[in-house]
């Protein structure tokens, strides 16, 4: 009896290896091609510089042998942001700064401003200094600022920029320990629009001063029309819209 054995051909092997092989391979290379193009969507990102200085209108800094402020970082209010603050901190007609911010009651009954218990603003972003900056206002007077930050940011609009003032030391021509506050113990808010523009280095100049109250302690208060806004380009030049954009001197 003669036996005959037939090699398959390789038509018909199996073929669920090859393609338990393949399938695998193509979801590895669908995944590959997903993170390669999120990739690529951060990449392209564009951003500016945000340089952030303080200085100081006269006011009644001339009572001060130094008046140190502690600063420990800032807050930007992009669209829709919430500054926290009761309206605008604004000087009065009389010279005195208007409380923006205290805990003050409504008609209704009900508390406005950043006293205890109240939910924390909403939409603002806080950006941490790497360590606390401090600056003597009596320094800066005439003309003079003080850089306290320098960060490369998203481009976009801001309404608002706020001080995390964290302590103020005040001491007067005398000799004696100043009692200088802050409006309603709210963050000092400045309510200027601006813009962090793709390759360009945006510098804000924050304007505050202390004015002294009928008690005899002192009012730290924001200055509208000392707020400075300007716009440089990589290559150093001021562009067309740069300078004070509410045409006030710092």
């Amino acid at each position: 009896m003669h036996l005959t054995t037939e090699v398959p051909s390789v038509s018909d092997r199996p073929l669920a290896a090859d393609t338990l092989g393949r399938r695998r391979y193509l979801q590895a290379t669908g995944a590959a091609a997903l993170a390669t193009a999120g990739l690529a969507g951060c990449v392209g990102t564009a951003t500016g510089t945000l340089a952030t200085r303080v200085t100081d209108q006269p006011a009644d800094i001339a009572d001060f042998e130094s008046l140190l402020v502690t600063i420990e970082g800032i807050w930007l209010g992009p669209e829709g942001a919430e500054s926290g603050a009761d309206g605008d901190q604004t000087d009065d007609p009389d010279g005195t700064q208007s409380d923006a911010g205290e805990n003050q009651t409504d008609d209704d009954g009900t508390q406005t401003g950043d006293g205890d218990g109240e939910s924390e603003p909403a939409g603002r972003e806080y950006l941490e200094f790497d360590e606390p900056q401090e600056a003597d206002l009596v320094q800066l007077q005439d003309g003079e600022t003080q850089l306290i930050d320098e960060r490369e940011l998203s481009v976009g609009t801001y309404q608002f920029l706020q001080l995390d003032v964290s302590a103020v030391d005040g001491t007067l021509s005398g000799g004696d320990d100043a009692t200088v506050d802050l409006p309603g113990n709210a963050p000092l808010t400045f309510n200027e629009a601006f813009e962090v523009r793709e390759n360009t280095r945006t510098s804000f100049t924050a304007d505050f001063a202390p004015v002294r109250r009928g008690t005899g302690s002192y009012l730290l208060r924001p200055v509208p029309s000392g707020i400075e806004v300007s716009y440089d380009t990589d290559g150093g030049d001021e562009d067309a819209d740069g300078g004070d954009t509410d045409g006030n001197e710092g």
